[in-house]
């Protein structure tokens, strides 16, 4: 079946976009010590490195440890605060999510510039508690995207029923409410830990020699030597976020069929 010209235009432009992403995974197999393309030879290596070297290991524990704790604080917040507008009146309830949703739409040097003006006087840089709460920042957007869209399409006369046949709020929120927006509550957790394990712009600002997180070692080791670790990383996070992101769809999928 031959292919209408807009859609070999899409395909083309797709491809345009995705291949400078790509060109990373065959990098990190160079058997050459430099960031060439294509690679020359095929080498592990660099995966190994990765897995040995104390730097890169320590700092890809410090991105996880802080990726967990932002997932959970980032989702406990933002469930919390899309129960708390879609319960209030529209246009405070409008104005308030515009305010919450600003770090998506400020540019990241000027968010990180405040952020470590604060921290500054609250000596909160290069502290694992600093960072948890600048990516908890950075995270609770997409937390209160994915749970407003499920409180959208939720059916308020299950808690109205539930509550005529005695319920109490607690009871109703943990037997009806909960398992039927936990899709959107997944999703947002999984997009809130891929948000902060891949933050660079806020986290350059306020590392310090003895706490890098991943993204920050990863600048540092491109800016001295540029050896193909960088891609194997590279390579990993890729695949680690398409996982999560596509995780986080596909429970938005689903939910969105079900509610059908």
């Amino acid at each position: 079946m031959e292919m209408k010209p807009l859609t070999r235009v899409v395909l083309g432009l797709v491809c345009l976009l995705v291949a400078p992403t790509l060109v990373v995974v065959p990098m990190s197999f160079n058997a050459n010590k430099s960031l060439a393309f294509p690679p020359q030879g095929f080498s592990w290596q660099w995966y190994q490195n990765f897995a040995t070297s104390p730097e890169w290991s320590t700092s890809f524990l410090n991105s996880l440890k802080v990726a967990s704790l932002v997932a959970v604080l980032a989702t406990v917040l933002g469930t919390l605060a899309a129960f708390g507008l879609d319960r209030m009146k529209a246009r405070p309830a409008n104005l308030l999510r515009m305010l919450m949703l600003t770090p998506m739409v400020v540019p990241g040097v000027v968010l990180a510039i405040g952020i470590y003006a604060v921290y500054l006087e609250t000596h909160l840089v290069g502290t694992m508690l600093g960072f948890v709460l600048a990516h908890t920042i950075l995270a609770l957007p997409f937390v209160l995207i994915a749970v407003s869209a499920s409180l959208e399409v939720f059916d308020r006369r299950l808690e109205t029923a539930a509550a005529s046949l005695g319920a109490g709020a607690l009871t109703t929120f943990r037997t009806v409410t909960l398992p039927l927006i936990l899709p959107g509550i997944l999703s947002g957790l999984l997009f809130a830990f891929a948000t902060s394990f891949d933050e660079i712009v806020v986290s350059l600002f306020i590392t310090n020699p003895y706490l890098k997180t991943l993204p920050v070692q990863i600048f540092s080791s491109i800016t001295r030597d540029a050896d193909p670790t960088v891609a194997a990383v590279g390579t990993i996070l890729l695949c680690a976020t398409t996982i999560l992101i596509g995780g986080g769809m596909l429970l938005l999928g689903r939910e969105r069929k079900g509610r059908q």
